[in-house]
């Protein structure tokens, strides 16, 4: 399922920032979004959320973005959203006035995706040669991308999610890289295509070095194993790694359709002789509220002590429910920083 960028919601909260006296904040599903207090925001008002890392359009109603926000993606220009800090206040994504739509005939409820209408995609940094490759199709349809749900977006889920215990692992900060076996044919891909085999890949690279077609033709079965591909020319290598190596996180049974649990993962990666991605907690329960969550997913990676973690990702042990923290600290460490008088909101310009 592509991602919910854009979408009409409800301002379920207004709360103060200490010390500030034009802006406020306002609480959409679990994001909070610094806006100025002259708009005149309410709970209860519906709106548009664009998330962090939407790629909005060339539009005359986004022009106030240009100063801060403005970027290339590839030949595409637009405007790219991401987390800041204002007077103290962290603030993800960005909330418009209905009206950006005109006169609309349509019915608008909290939760559509507005993401087509408005011409949003997501963003994404530009991918070395090394990693781009030469594609052989698109993402196969038999299996599954790895793009967890974040735990902003589960905010009227979370209560009901408590009930459960979870296992949680590090986000490492690379690659998404997909390896699978079926029938006879084995396959490597990227988050979104499928790649050819070519002597400069590194998936390739590495999937040759790690000797994975034969270990997984070994099974017998038609399986799926997606990882982390992370190390040197891979974003900036963090851990200070040499050469390339994946960490997995997931197997997944094609002919069933369905994700290994967790001990079940466990013990077929150490059969293949596989390293996983960090193991923080295999007991985990989620804490009281989704911000001191958020507090959690800050920390030091494992792999490097010098290196803040991208966050975590937290599954029940039969991986029917999967979702993931990114820590703030990290967000607010990549690059493209907004200037500063970054403006806070469609309706601000009007004033």
């Amino acid at each position: 399922m592509e991602r919910k960028l854009a979408s009409i919601q409800v301002i379920k909260e207004i709360l103060p920032i200490e010390g500030a006296d034009a802006i406020e904040l306002a609480v959409v599903n679990g994001w909070k979004v610094v806006v100025a207090k002259n708009v005149g925001h309410q709970a209860g008002d519906y709106v548009v959320y664009c998330e962090i890392d939407s790629f909005l359009p060339i539009r005359e109603e986004f022009e106030f973005l240009r100063k801060s926000s403005y970027r290339k993606m590839g030949e595409q220009e637009g405007f790219r959203l991401r987390t800041i800090k204002l007077r103290g206040q962290v603030s993800q994504g960005l909330i418009l006035p209905m009206s950006v739509f005109g006169d609309f005939s349509w019915t608008a409820y909290e939760g559509l995706d507005v993401t087509e209408k408005l011409g949003i995609v997501k963003y994404e940094p530009p991918v070395p040669a090394a990693l781009a490759g030469v594609a052989k199709g698109l993402f196969p349809s038999f299996l599954r991308k790895t793009d967890e749900e974040r735990i902003q977006n589960l905010a009227s889920d979370y209560e009901e999610m408590q009930k459960h215990s979870y296992y949680i692992t590090e986000k490492l900060d690379g690659s998404s890289a997909t390896f699978y076996y079926k029938d006879g044919e084995f396959g490597v891909c990227s988050r979104n295509l499928e790649l050819l085999e070519t002597e400069e890949n590194t998936f390739w690279k590495v999937a040759r070095e790690l000797n994975l077609e034969e270990k997984m033709k070994s099974l017998e079965k038609n399986v799926c194993l997606q990882g982390e591909l992370i190390g040197e020319g891979i974003q900036g290598n963090p851990y200070k790694l040499k050469g390339q190596i994946v960490k997995f996180f997931n197997a997944y049974k094609i002919d069933d359709g369905e994700y290994y649990d967790f001990l079940s993962m466990a013990t077929l990666l150490d059969y293949l002789g596989l390293e996983t991605v960090p193991v923080l907690n295999t007991n985990y329960e989620l804490p009281p509220t989704i911000e001191i969550l958020l507090n959690d997913a800050d920390g030091k990676s494992r792999l490097n002590d010098n290196a803040d973690r991208e966050g975590l990702v937290i599954r029940s042990h039969d991986r029917k429910i999967s979702f993931k923290a990114i820590s703030n600290k990290f967000l607010l460490k990549e690059d493209d920083r907004p200037s500063k008088g970054e403006r806070l909101n469609w309706e601000n310009t009007k004033n």
